[in-house]
């Protein structure tokens, strides 16, 4: 007999599919309490999914019941990175591709928002001289 938690008008089983690990309900767990921490402490969490020895369907399972919410970026740079937040405000897939397409990172990150979303200081730097030079050009017009 399958157990189920409510979770909004989705129900989760934890009977596990054959060929699973029976990984996705210990990381939910490990992402619920990842998710308390950063609620009491501030702390977060980042959970490496490459580490983890997931079964045939596991991840997908996992990526299913974490579900997609209103957030996704992709960045471009050394290959291709996706960011997205889960149905679970605060947690966040984050996968990583190098340039040949192959994954090099694939993880969950529980935090306000991943450090890859936020404007380095040195790019702000350099944008805001970039933009002082805009500026010059349009007030002095062409030389």
């Amino acid at each position: 007999m399958s157990v189920f938690e409510q979770k909004g008008s989705e129900a989760v089983s934890n009977r596990a599919m054959p060929g699973m690990t029976h990984n996705t309900l210990p990381l939910l767990h490990e992402v619920r309490h990842a998710l308390e921490r950063l609620l009491r402490t501030g702390e977060s969490t980042i959970i490496d999914l490459r580490a983890i020895p997931f079964g045939p369907g596991d991840e997908e399972r996992l990526l299913s019941l974490l579900g997609e919410g209103e957030v996704a970026a992709t960045l471009d740079a050394l290959g291709r990175t996706t960011v997205r937040e889960s149905r679970f405000s605060g947690v966040w897939i984050v996968d990583h591709y190098n340039s040949e397409a192959e994954r090099i990172a694939f993880q969950l990150e529980v935090i306000e928002i991943p450090a890859l979303l936020r404007a380095q200081t040195e790019d702000m730097y350099q944008s805001l001289g970039a933009l002082d030079s805009v500026l010059n050009a349009e007030m002095h017009g062409p030389e």
